[in-house]
């Protein structure tokens, strides 16, 4: 397993000042992305951690984070702030 976490302005480094505003003006995004940060800390809890889970929960979960970074690229390149 990789063992590293994916935050939001490492994913999107020339997006940092935008993700900021967003989580502050737009309730919307802020929720996008507090989820995203409990789904990779939970992902990145399991790797770090070798809890035992069944690779289909694995996928499930990294499958959901996928869906949700897709959402708040999204917001971000179509100017939703």
């Amino acid at each position: 397993m990789q063992n590293e976490k994916h935050p939001l302005n490492h994913e999107f480094p020339e997006h940092a000042i935008d993700i900021a505003k967003l989580k502050s003006d737009d309730p919307e995004f802020a929720a996008l992305a507090k989820e995203y940060h409990k789904l990779d800390h939970h992902i990145y809890g399991l790797e770090a951690s070798d809890i035992p889970t069944t690779d289909s929960h694995f996928i499930e979960l990294k499958n959901r984070r996928l869906a949700l970074k897709d959402q708040i690229y999204q917001k971000l390149i179509n100017g939703d702030f």
